[in-house]
């Protein structure tokens, strides 16, 4: 792994504000679109360019091998699962804060990994880190502007998507070894399986009248905010490895807020920009004593 230069700082700036840009995106397609149709939509999407990738470099793509249920596991706990989630709890909260409550996972995938792994045990950085960060939550919590009886529970599903995401990390840890653009390809494919079902059966897309709006905004979700921005990752991951790649935690609550405040005309309250600064300061004193797997 190299170096990074000003390019692969630009890179890494570019998926920041991909991702980041996600969430309020997610806001609007989810104003015509159903949960899972819209998390559906998404993985169709970004296993295109996938695909592409796997055959330009002659990479084999093991779903369906001896291995097919760890792969199957990890697309539903690392993809279909969140994606649901996620989509469900934006769609009654500030995109910005879903952006603000995602950006939790290296908080409670730090945890898990303490229960889960032999080699990230939480140590007293770490658990400061981790406090630091929850308190940034539960500070956030407590601004009724933002969070109040009528969506805290929609705010509690986005950190629990957030928590799948580092539960299909650490199952992903397992198969590490199997390559990168096999293992994301292959759940990808698995969590197409898992979502088409119930897309059909429960939400009966073909009866829903969506908006030009919300259209273009899932559109952009499954191309650019997940096929465009795994191809970004990869490069990263590639070049310059996991530990700068995970930089990109720090970003995306950032410009979640940004594209919430100017584009949504979302409120922000200075308890919002004070819980922000606090949880990206958790993130930072986990990541810095991290080993780079969560």
């Amino acid at each position: 792994m190299r170096e990074a230069n000003s390019f692969d700082v630009f890179l890494l700036l570019i998926l920041a504000i991909i991702w980041g840009s996600s969430f309020f995106n997610i806001k609007i397609a989810s104003l015509s679109y159903e949960p899972i149709t819209l998390a559906l939509v998404r993985v169709i999407f970004a296993i295109v360019p996938l695909l592409i990738l796997c055959k330009i470099k002659n990479i084999k793509i093991k779903a369906f091998s001896s291995d097919w249920r760890s792969y199957a596991l990890i697309g539903l706990c690392n993809i279909s699962i969140p994606f649901v989630l996620i989509a469900l709890g934006t769609s009654k909260i500030n995109s910005y804060l879903a952006a603000m409550l995602m950006s939790t996972t290296p908080l409670s995938g730090t945890i898990l990994a303490h229960f889960f792994t032999k080699d990230e045990k939480i140590n007293f950085f770490k658990a400061i880190g981790v406090l630091t960060g929850f308190s940034g939550i539960v500070f956030l919590f407590l601004d009724k502007i933002v969070i109040n009886e009528s969506n805290y529970i929609y705010a509690l599903i986005t950190i629990l998507g957030s928590t799948f995401y580092s539960i299909g990390g650490l199952l992903t840890l397992k198969i590490k070894d199997k390559g990168n653009e096999n293992v994301t390809t292959s759940t990808t494919l698995w969590s197409i399986i898992f979502l088409l079902p119930f897309s059909l059966i429960i939400e009966q897309p073909w009866n829903s009248s969506p908006t030009f709006g919300s259209t273009i905004s899932l559109l952009y979700l499954g191309t650019v905010a997940t096929g465009l921005a795994w191809l970004v990752r990869f490069r990263i991951l590639t070049v310059n490895g996991l530990v700068f790649q995970t930089q990109v935690a720090y970003l995306i609550p950032i410009f979640g807020v940004f594209f919430g405040y100017f584009l949504m005309k979302e409120v922000i309250t200075i308890r919002v920009l004070i819980s922000l600064a606090i949880i990206i300061l958790g993130i930072y004193i986990v990541k810095k004593n991290n080993k780079g797997l969560v």
